[in-house]
Parts: C-alpha cells; structure tokens; sequence
C-alpha cells in the first residue's frame, strides 16, 4: 500500500487490475473534491468526477512521467471542469454584485430551529453553500487559477502545468481572482469582516424557507462534531491577516469524499475491463 501514485500507474497501465483499483481510490476523493469547489453542488460534481476518472483510466497511456502522476490528473480534470456543462447553481449566473445584494436583503434575526436536527450541522451548511456558492461568481478560469493557488496551495509552477498556461498568466490569474474574492468578503462577510451584518444564523431562516438547506438531505454539512468546533476555527481564522482568512475559511471546510454511486461506477468499470 506504499507504491507511489506513479508506480501503481505504470502496473495498471500494464493490466495489473489491483493497482488500477487502488490508484482510483487514491485519487478518487481529490478529484471530487476539486469538482465540488468548481460546480458546487454534489450531484453535477459527481457526475464530473465520475467521467474524470473514466477519463484518467482509458488514457493512462499518454502519461509520459514528465510530472507529477497528480499533476497530471489534475490536468485532466481541470480541462474537462473547464468545458463541462454549466452546473444549477451556474445556471444562476451570479455575479457578484447579485450575490452581494442577496446577502444584504435575505437576513433575519429569528431563531429557525428544527426538530431532530443540531443547529450547528444547519449554521454549516449555510457557511459551506454560501461560500462554495461565492466561488461561482468568478469564471471558471480564475475560479480554477483560485481553488488551486489558494485552497489546494498548489506551487506557482505546479498550477501553470495543470492549467498548460506560464507562470505569469497563472499568477494574474491568481492575483485578480483573489482579489475579487476579497475585496467581496471584506464588504459583505461577516466571518471574514466582523463588523458586516451577514452572518449564517441570519441567513438560515431563509434557507430553510426556500429550500436552500433541506434538514433532512443536507448537501455539504455532515459532522456535528466539526461543526461544533467551527467558532473556536474562526477565532483562529479571525487572528490571521485579513488577506489571509478567506482561504483560511474554504480549507476549514470538511474534506469531501467522492460519493459512493461514483465508486460503485468506476469499481464495476475496472471489473469490465480486465
């Protein structure tokens, strides 16, 4: 279980079923997780991932050794998020000034309860919907240059590679779009920007009223106990530079793991091909 990500490619590239299974499962979660942060929501990134890793699988031969195995993946699956279709939340075409107007018009001070579920797991899922959503307000090519430089901390020359771009057109990239989310944040976020009106707990009641957050299917939020824990995280977050919180905040997020349909899928495929 030691073999680098490199040599499990060359044995399942020579048929070795084993290692094409295990090299799958050790990539399968960062894939999905990179959809997520580019599509927002579980079910498109899903599908995403599913066909990123068929594609990884049926094209192991045209990798050459001249990086990384991960870049390379990564290269694969930010060509195919770069032109898949626009995923529902896309579909909104927010921007951020709509974005923005939305969080100052959807607040509320009443306290949105229910039954059966821990308000901490229902703050999370509008901390983690919200911010996920905020991505989506930059294009898919600076939202990309931004999950990889900021929350992945992927290396300058790293990111070029997967983008098959320079180093300065990766690093205007970076810049603009770090700007833009933090030029956002600080004008609106209340975890980033303590004195802004919006925070979760106001916004939750609206949520649940339009079926934003579902108590029953939560989309994002699943540890109560992570999520418990978030105040003592965004004490800590708040003590950074204020350049620095925003990304702080997204890889406070959980890690997500690829959902069980999209394992399911590729387990059978591999099956069909030996």
């Amino acid at each position: 279980m030691t073999d680098s990500l490199e040599a499990l490619a060359a044995r399942g590239r020579d048929g070795d079923r084993d290692a094409l299974e295990r090299l799958v499962a050790a990539i399968q979660d960062r894939i999905y997780a990179l959809a997520l942060r580019m599509l927002w929501h579980p079910e498109d990134a899903g599908d995403a991932t599913q066909e990123i890793l068929i594609r990884v699988v049926t094209h192991l031969s045209t990798f050459r050794g001249e990086s990384a195995f991960s870049t390379w993946v990564y290269r694969v699956a930010a060509n195919h998020l770069l032109s898949f279709r626009r995923s529902r939340l896309e579909e909104q075409r927010y921007t951020f000034a709509r974005f923005g107007a939305e969080l100052d018009r959807d607040l509320s001070e009443t306290v949105s309860a229910q039954p059966g579920v821990e308000q901490a797991l229902l703050l999370e899922e509008v901390k983690i919907g919200c911010t996920l959503a905020m991505l989506t307000c930059l294009d898919r090519a600076h939202r990309l240059a931004y999950v990889l430089g900021e929350i992945l901390e992927m290396e300058g020359p790293d990111a070029a590679q997967v983008l098959e771009t320079d180093p300065a057109t990766y690093r205007k990239r970076l810049e603009r779009a770090r700007a833009d989310v933090i030029a956002f944040t600080r004008a609106k976020c209340g975890l980033i920007a303590p004195e802004r009106s919006c925070r979760c707990r106001r916004r939750l009641a609206h949520a649940l009223q339009t079926g934003r957050v579902d108590p029953r299917r939560p989309l994002f939020a699943a540890d109560a106990a992570r999520a418990r824990a978030f105040p003592s995280v965004l004490a800590e977050i708040r003590q950074l530079e204020d350049v620095r919180r925003v990304a702080a905040l997204f890889r406070s997020h959980p890690e997500p793991r690829a959902p069980e349909r999209v394992v399911t899928t590729l387990r059978e495929l591999l099956r069909s091909l030996s």
